[in-house]
């Protein structure tokens, strides 16, 4: 079983930062592809971002490439997304995800089945 907690959320005005983090407990995630993905009320949850297992690789979703960083420290159990230049449509609640399966990204990444935890979501407000 993983445990997945973000924090990090809260309120900006738009052009801001905020940095979201997600710690892991139960067992460690450094093996497995995490991702990060947001749900804006009245819509599907969207994939935002993924990093493999050793942080040499990680993909994004168009909207936020060149915005978003997802990062990594095994070491500590923790990923990261530091999200940059943050607009009103960024406005959502995020989710941290674990894909316990798998080491390397793929396309399937992009998608929620491969993930089999999940936290409970911290919420990101930006305003206009």
């Amino acid at each position: 079983q993983v445990q997945l907690v973000e924090s990090g959320g809260g309120l900006v005005q738009a052009g801001g930062s905020l940095r979201l983090s997600c710690a892991a407990s139960g067992r460690t995630v450094s093996s497995y592809v995490m991702g990060w993905f947001r749900q804006a009320p009245g819509k599907v949850r969207e994939f935002v971002a993924a990093i493999s297992s050793r942080g040499a690789g990680t993909m994004y979703e168009d909207p936020v490439k060149g915005r978003f960083t997802i990062s990594r420290d095994n070491a500590k159990n923790m990923v990261y997304l530091q999200m940059n230049s943050l607009k009103p449509e960024d406005t959502a609640v995020y989710y941290c995800a674990a894909d316990v399966g798998r080491s390397y990204l793929t396309a399937d990444h992009r998608g929620r089945l491969l993930y089999a935890y999940w936290g409970q979501g911290t919420q990101v407000i930006v305003s206009s």
